[in-house]
């Protein structure tokens, strides 16, 4: 057992709470040009063709590796490198969120529609730019415990956003709603002019360099190819088995407030604590075995849901499975999220975790894709068992990812 002073040393000190305040900025964004601002458009009246249009506006997201080389080239002539372009990301994105929020989504749609996606531009760029901070802020052994903490603080935000934005919406206008979470990133603000610039050499000296060189440094790694299909497949049992939930939820015959109340209170606080209990358990043991450890957990609660469907709708068994699944997700959350920043090079953070953390993206849209089909022709428990096998390949591939790009540099 660690001394208490170990535990203050590592985990509450300044550079975990600007991982929290940081995480709360980056989730904060995400539910205003998607459950909030489609809950904004419905009560205008909005037809439904263009609310569903709507969801392109979070494009951004998936592309932000595109202009993440601006950010690694060029510093500012303020703050430095990664929190100048914070500030400005910031900035603009409360102008943004403002702007959104005084649009009218009836009489000028067009106008709404790009103000959404300033907002979405400004959030994936403040995305890359603090995954970068982040990286270069903090140690290899405190970037468990930076991504549980980073976690924490962005499902605050989103709870924020979704929960508390819509219920403030039963109160005040839209605008109102939007302007005061706007000032939800103030904090973020000010976190960015109290921290330090982290010390980062050689960054790239010209935007080609920017461009072309994080690839080729990454691609010069050995077994590159085998840790972005470690990537694509880690936590694609998860994803195909969360695609389908919901409707299985409904199908087992759980009403939709006990499978609210239920996924929200024990999925939010269980998910909140296998992040923090990950990242304590990556600063004693070292990234890829918890990875595997995680990873046999997370595999184990997809099987939880076949067990639910032999077991019926039992709200206690709900409830089991719910805490479990989000605990382990939590856990392996973390130190997926630790992995990825472990394996970039500082000169190009942002480059690289914008491009890694993108490809993570993909199983979300093309695993969850033939998850119907599959339980169609599978039914339920075949259908959990199968996404609990699909998870053993991204566990063997642990044994052939490369080692953490820190401590192949450092002597």
């Amino acid at each position: 057992m660690p001394p208490p002073s170990f535990f203050f040393s590592m985990v509450l000190n300044r550079r975990m709470l600007v991982a929290l305040v940081m995480g709360f900025s980056c989730g904060l964004p995400l539910s205003m040009t998607l459950s909030v601002l489609q809950a904004w458009m419905t009560d205008a009246g909005v037809d439904l063709s263009t609310i569903g249009l709507f969801s392109l506006v979070g494009l951004p997201y998936t592309v932000k590796f595109i202009w993440a080389p601006v950010f690694d080239r060029f510093t500012l002539p303020f703050l430095g490198r990664r929190r100048g372009w914070l500030l400005v990301a910031q900035l603009c994105l409360i102008g943004s969120i403002l702007w959104l929020g005084f649009s009218n989504p009836l009489t000028h749609p067009r106008l709404l529609a790009l103000a959404a996606l300033a907002v979405a531009f400004c959030s994936a760029s403040q995305d890359v730019v603090v995954d970068a901070y982040r990286r270069e802020d903090l140690s290899d052994k405190e970037l468990g415990m930076g991504a549980s903490l980073y976690i924490y603080g962005y499902r605050t935000g989103m709870l924020l956003t979704s929960g508390g934005g819509l219920m403030l919406a039963d109160h005040m206008s839209f605008s109102m709603v939007y302007a005061l979470m706007a000032m939800g990133l103030i904090p973020g603000v000010i976190t960015t002019f109290l921290t330090p610039e982290p010390k980062v050499h050689t960054p790239p000296t010209t935007l080609r360099k920017a461009v072309v060189e994080p690839l080729t440094a990454y691609f010069r790694r050995p077994r590159a190819v085998w840790i972005l299909a470690f990537i694509l497949l880690y936590k694609i049992g998860d994803t195909m088995a969360g695609a389908m939930t919901l409707p299985f939820y409904l199908d087992m015959g759980f009403s939709k407030t006990q499978i609210g109340a239920v996924v929200k209170f024990f999925g939010f606080w269980a998910i909140m604590a296998g992040a923090f209990c990950g990242g304590l358990i990556l600063l004693h043991v070292n990234i890829r075995r918890s990875l595997w450890g995680f990873g046999i957990l997370q595999a184990l609660s997809t099987a939880g849901f076949a067990l639910l469907a032999v077991i019926g709708p039992s709200m206690a068994a709900l409830s089991a499975v719910i805490a479990f699944e989000n605990f382990t997700a939590g856990m392996g959350t973390a130190a997926y999220t630790a992995y990825m920043a472990s394996i970039t090079d500082k000169r190009f953070t942002a480059t690289q975790y914008a491009l890694l953390s993108s490809l993570m993206g993909i199983p979300r849209v093309v695993a969850a894709a033939p998850t119907g089909y599959l339980v169609t022709h599978l039914e339920w428990i075949g259908f959990f068992v199968l996404c609990t096998l699909i998870a053993l390949p991204g566990l063997l591939l642990i044994r052939w990812i490369d080692a953490p790009y820190e401590s192949k540099q450092t002597p």
